[in-house]
This record gives C-alpha cells, structure tokens and sequence, in this order.
C-alpha cells in the first residue's frame, strides 16, 4: 500500500516554503506592492463606530448628500442648451417616432426659467433656483451623468445603493463601515427625510443590507425626532440608572466568558451609543440656540409650512455635520403624495408643480450652503446633489411636462477636494443624451469614495459568494473635477 503521508524533511521543506510565502507576502502589503485586492476594513466588535484609517489621505471628512426625488430637470436648472431655445416647438431631430417612460414626445420645449450667467465663472442657471445659483463659483457641476433605468425605483435605488435592484446598502453604510466616524454620541449615518414623506424605495435608501447592521442610517428629521430617547416618565431616573448598569455588567460578564462572541459585542456598542444618544440627539434637534439671522437664512420662519420645513431640515443637516456625523443623507421631496405633487416627477403641468417645488428646496439648500461655508465646514466637507435621473427636452404628447430621461443629466458637487466654478461633460445640443466626457453613477460613488481617501477597488464585503462592491465591477475616478 502506498504511503501517502509526509516524512518528516519533506514536511519541514514545505513549511519553510509556506512561511517564506507568508513573509514575502506581509513584505508586499507592507510595501504597497501587492495588486489591490479587495479589502475589508478590520472592525473591533467592541468598538464599531470606532473611526478606521483609510487607504490613503483623504480630502473630505464627511458628505453631506441633498437627493432631489422624482427627477428634477437638468434642463430647466443647471443644463443651458441655446439650441433648445432656438428649436422650441420643433420635432427633437431623429426622434419622431421617440417612446420614452410614459409614452410619445411632443416637440422640444425651450427651459420655463430663463437662464443667466451667474458669479465670476459666468455659469448659466436658471431662475428656478436663483439663490442656489448664487454659488456657482462653488459648484462642479458634471452635465454627462447617465443612469441605467428610467423608473423612478430602481434608478433611486442605483443612485443610492449602486445597484437598480433591491438588497443593497446605501452609500452612506459603505461609508461608514469602511471609515466609522469620529462622533462617538451620534450616528455615523443619518438620512434626513423630507418633511412631507419619504422617497419611493424608502429606507433603502439607508439600509445597510449585507453589511453588519451597526451600519444601517438612523432616518430623523427636525419635525420628527428619533423615538424612544426617554425614559418612560413611569420610570424614576435612579431606577433606569440601575436597570442599565446591571444589564452592563451582565454583558461584561458574558463577553468575558464568550470573547469570540462578536454579535454581543455589536449589541453592548449599540446600547452604549443608544445612551450616549439620549442627550445628544436631544441637543441636536433643539435649534433654540440658533440665531435668528441663521433662522431666517434658512427660511425656517417662512409662512409656506413645506419650506420651513424643509428649511428645518438643511439646518439639521449643518448641526450634524458640525458634531462630525460621517455621512448625511437630506431628501427634498416625497413619493407617497403622487405624481408631481410632492417631488419633481413633473410629467403633466411641470410649470405649476415646479413653481412650487423650487422656492422650496432653493433658499433652504442655499442657506445650507453659505451657512457651512461661512463657518469652514466645506474645507472638510463635500457636498453632492443629485436626482435620479433627468427630464426630456420635449414635452409629452399631448401633456405640458417632460417625461424621464436617464441617458443625460446633471448632479453637482461642492466643498472638499472638488474643482469650483467647472464643468464637466456635457449632453447634446438639446440636453437629451450625454454627448461628452459620459459618466456613470458608478464614476460619481467612485469620486466620492476617492475624497473620502477609500479606493472604491479595494473597499469589499464577502456575501453568498460574491466579493460585493458599491461600484459593483464598474467605476472610474473623475479626475478632472479633483481640485
């Protein structure tokens, strides 16, 4: 019978073989000269939220994400297309027998807003968000995105989460759990719903999916703060000190006898910062400190309940990126009241129902803006506006508003690490498809994982069998709008 184990010099051969291997291989890493394969951040159980190094140095802290919902129109905005003014009323050439989302095209229709040249750069955007435009020298803005899906779900699910189905995490997840934060008494993630309902895929938004739940966004905002902080007002002060400091010391014991237990660990974490919260949170949302210029900067006391809402909103969002939340995530606009009435899908009457949508999100965002500038919060913050998709340059057959277009449209982003005053890309002369410089979605998370210092190669999480990314297997850096 053939002998099949190994004598003892060929086992010690090997081994030294195998521990040369190792050595060469910690060599490499330590050099830098290995090939980047995937990396998953190494997270202390214990310490979750703990802030990681990240690939290599970054420009920006923290994103702060304004989601415009439903759509708004690059080309009544941020898009200047003479030739959509020169051509109004005409057939978009090549396209008569055009069928988009919702049906037919009609002609081309010039932008509803006129467009000026705004600041020192000249940047043409239109008076829908003339105070918005006031900060065209600090915005880039890239004409060329692309989407993968003209309905509104899976594209906001490809914007948020990289991917247009279900069961993926939110950017924001990714962010924090390849970074943590370096707030230990807030969230690293807050998603910050409009005050009139949430956007059409909800929480998935800020869901964290297959990665560790730790990771998943806190939703609040400044008219609904986070729940259940308080103690029941049945529940004396002493009595809720001392039920927490035994259920403390429990947990001590059994992560003592179970070290390997990481799931307890998580758990204990989660409950340390849940207390840390219930004063923090609290302090947060409590805007009674802000003066009233900041007030009125932002519209909070404006007489239109969805502005000052809104407006509520953006200020929330500056007092969480001053306290060093990692990712915030602030929605303008609302699924569940229908089309058009409550977000910017404006497929039947897009003059009446955008004449009431930008006033709202225009001197909100505006004053967010100037807010954080002026206290130097976009040195370390960037700042990235983005919808779902764009609009078409005609209107509907037999309709007065522009259906979904995601072959070209624009996002902007502004603050850390960024170029100001430049564009990039471009669509074509009508603003219906992107033409120069065409960028994906997966490009844009990217350039933001490349501020925030991640490789977006080297950021994984192993799930069913598949190395998983935000970018997926796609994804270049937009160098040219690094500062």
């Amino acid at each position: 019978m053939k002998n099949h184990l190994l004598s003892r010099r060929t086992f010690l051969n090997q081994s030294v073989s195998g521990l040369g291997s190792i050595a060469l291989t910690s060599l490499l890493a330590q050099k830098g000269l290995l090939a980047n394969d995937p990396i998953r951040p190494l997270i202390d159980p214990s310490r979750p939220y703990a802030p990681r190094a990240p690939h290599f140095e970054p420009r920006a802290k923290n994103v702060l994400m304004i989601f415009c919902s439903g759509a708004i129109s690059h080309v009544d905005t941020f898009d200047y297309k003479p030739e959509l003014v020169k051509r109004h009323g005409m057939p978009l050439p090549g396209a008569a027998d055009l069928i988009t989302f919702q049906g037919a095209q009609g002609n081309l229709v010039k932008p509803l807003w006129e467009f000026k040249p705004r600041g020192q750069s000249g940047k043409m955007i239109s008076d829908l968000v003339p105070k918005i435009a006031e900060f065209a020298d600090d915005m880039c803005f890239i004409h060329s995105m692309t989407a993968k899906s003209n309905t509104h779900g899976p594209a906001e699910n490809q914007m948020s989460t990289g991917f247009i189905l279900d069961g993926f995490p939110g950017i924001g997840s990714w962010v924090t759990y390849a970074l943590g934060s370096e707030c230990d008494d807030m969230p690293a993630f807050v998603a910050i719903p409009d005050p009139r309902g949430v956007p059409q895929i909800g929480s998935r938004h800020w869901n964290s999916a297959f990665l560790p739940a730790m990771f998943q966004g806190t939703a609040f905002n400044a008219s609904k703060p986070i729940p259940n902080l308080l103690r029941p007002t049945s529940v004396s002060e002493s009595a809720d000190r001392g039920t927490r400091d035994l259920v403390n010391l429990l947990n001590r014991r059994q992560a003592v006898e179970h070290p390997a237990d990481s799931d307890l660990a998580a758990r204990i974490s989660s409950y340390e910062l849940a207390a840390r919260m219930q004063i923090a949170a609290s302090e947060v949302g409590n805007m009674a400190g802000e003066s009233k210029a900041t007030l009125d900067l932002y519209g909070v006391n404006d007489s239109n309940e969805n502005k000052a809402g809104f407006a509520k909103n953006c200020l929330l969002a500056r007092r969480l990126i001053e306290r060093g939340v990692r990712f915030v995530q602030l929605f303008n606009g609302s699924y569940a009241m229908g089309e058009g009435v409550g977000n910017w899908d404006g497929h039947k009457t897009i003059e009446k129902q955008y004449s009431v949508h930008g006033p709202i999100l225009d001197q909100p965002v505006a004053g967010l803006l100037k807010d954080l500038k002026a206290r130097g919060l976009l040195q370390d913050t960037l700042v990235a506006f983005v919808t779902e998709f764009g609009r078409m340059p005609t209107f509907q057959k037999g309709a007065n508003g522009r259906d979904h277009n995601p072959k070209g449209f624009t996002v902007w982003l502004a603050g850390a690490g960024v170029k100001k005053g430049f564009s990039y890309g471009a669509t074509d002369e009508f603003g219906y498809q992107a033409a120069e410089r065409v960028s994906t979605i997966y490009d844009l998370h990217a350039t933001i994982l490349h501020l925030l210092g991640i490789d977006h190669e080297r950021l994984s999480y192993y799930n069913n069998g598949i190395e998983r990314r935000l970018t997926d297997v796609h994804g270049h850096l937009i160098k040219d709008v690094l500062a």
